[in-house]
C-alpha cells in the first residue's frame, strides 16, 4: 500500500492548469484504443468528445507504476482501475473518487474445453489450472471461493497470453481449465479451440473497471469531466444504434484488432456486452454492488476489511453524463455511414 504514494511522489509533478484551460484529458486504462472501451473510438469518430471542447490523450498502459499514482500525482485526469486496485487505494489512504462504471460485468473467468467433463469450478480439486498470468490467480481463487473450494485445493501455472500456448496446455492435458478474462478466450477460439465458461454466477455483475479522479480535483475538472462522459455516454449508444457502424470505425480506428474479419467481430461483440452499462443510466455508480463484492476479497486476503462504498464512490457527473438526446446520436449515425461505408 505504501508503494501507492512512493510511486506518486516518484512521477514528476505536471505545471498546474486551471479547468478552464484543460482541453487534453490525460486518460490511463488498461488498453490504447480498443474495442474494448469503444465508447472512446465511437465518440471520437462521431466528434462527441471535441464537441465538448476534449481532446483525450490515452497515456501508455504498459508501466509498472500503479496507475492510481498517475491521477495522485495529476499526470492524469482519470484512471481506469478495477474493484481490486480500488479498494487498495482506498484502504491505503489515497483520495479519489469512482466517478462512472465502465464495465458493470465482470470480463474475468475461468473456462475449459467445449466437450470437458467439469461443470464447475468444484470439479477443479486437485487438478491443474492455468492461469494466464500472476494476477489470474485472484479470478480463480474467488471463483473457488464462491463454491466453498479453498484454493489450496488445486494447482496452479502461469501458462502465458499467446493463444496457441494456451491452447497447447488445454489440448495437451497440462492444464484442464484457464483462469483468465475475455480477450484470452477470443485467443483461445481463434487458435482453433472450442471453450466453455465455468465462471460462477455470483462473479457476474461487478464494478469490473471504473473510472477514478482525485478527490481534491473533483471541483477544479467538473465542468471538463462532465463534457467527457457525456461523449462517452453518447459513444456508448452507438452499439445499439447500429452495430454494422461501430464496427466499420473500430475496423478505421484499430485495425491491428482485426486480423481477420471473423475474430474482429467476435471481439466487438464481446466487448460491447462488456462495455454497455447494464444500469438505466450510463456509468452508474451501483453502492449495493460495491459491497456486496467486498466479502470474497476480505475472505481471500486480497482487502484487510470491508470500506463503505460512500466514502470513495461520487454519482455527481452521472447525470450530466447522460443528459443528451438519443434521437440526435441515432442522425449522427446516419450521416457518419452515407460518408463512411
Amino acid at each position: 500500500m505504501a508503494a501507492l504514494a512512493l510511486a506518486a511522489a516518484l512521477l514528476p509533478a505536471p505545471t498546474p492548469a486551471k479547468a478552464d484551460e484543460l482541453k487534453t484529458v490525460n486518460v490511463i486504462m488498461p488498453l490504447p484504443r480498443s474495442a474494448n472501451f469503444y465508447p472512446i473510438v465511437a465518440g471520437e469518430a462521431l466528434g462527441y468528445f471535441a464537441d465538448e471542447g476534449i481532446e483525450v490523450n490515452l497515456l501508455p498502459s504498459s508501466t509498472t507504476v500503479p496507475y492510481v499514482a498517475f491521477v495522485q500525482n495529476g499526470q492524469a485526469e482519470l484512471a481506469m482501475l478495477d474493484a481490486p486496485q480500488t479498494f487498495q487505494a482506498v484502504q491505503a489512504g489515497i483520495k479519489i473518487k469512482v466517478i462512472y462504471e465502465a464495465h458493470q460485468k465482470a470480463p474475468e473467468g475461468v473456462a475449459v474445453l467445449a466437450d470437458s467433463p467439469y461443470k464447475s469450478v468444484v470439479d477443479l480439486k486437485g487438478k491443474t489450472v492455468g492461469l494466464v498470468s500472476d494476477r489470474d490467480l485472484v479470478t480463480l481463487t474467488i471463483a473457488l471461493n464462491h463454491k466453498g473450494v479453498p484454493i489450496s485445493d488445486v494447482h496452479t501455472v502461469v501458462v502465458g497470453e499467446a493463444g496457441p500456448t494456451m491452447a497447447s496446455a488445454l489440448k495437451s492435458g497440462r492444464v484442464v481449465a484457464i483462469a483468465g478474462a475475455t480477450p484470452d478466450w477470443l485467443s483461445l477460439e481463434a487458435a482453433g479451440m472450442d471453450i466453455r465458461l465455468i465462471t460462477p454466477t455470483e462473479m457476474e455483475d461487478q464494478p469490473a473497471n471504473s473510472f477514478v479522479v482525485s478527490a481534491d480535483r473533483m471541483d477544479e475538472l467538473r465542468k471538463t469531466l462532465e463534457g467527457f462522459f457525456r461523449a462517452y455516454s453518447k459513444g456508448m449508444e452507438v452499439a445499439k444504434i447500429d452495430p454494422q457502424v461501430l464496427s466499420a470505425m473500430l475496423k478505421k480506428a484499430v485495425p491491428e484488432e482485426w486480423p481477420n474479419e471473423e475474430f474482429g467481430q467476435k471481439f466487438v461483440d464481446a466487448s460491447v456486452d462488456l462495455a454497455y452499462s447494464i444500469t438505466d443510466k450510463k456509468g452508474d455508480v451501483q453502492a449495493e454492488v460495491w459491497k456486496a463484492v467486498q466479502p470474497p476479497l476480505v475472505k481471500v486476503g486480497e482487502l484487510k476489511a470491508e470500506i463503505d462504498p460512500a466514502t470513495f464512490l461520487d454519482a455527481s457527473i452521472i447525470g450530466p453524463a447522460n443528459d443528451y438526446s438519443r434521437d440526435e446520436i441515432v442522425a449522427d449515425v446516419a450521416a457518419w455511414k452515407q460518408k463512411n461505408m
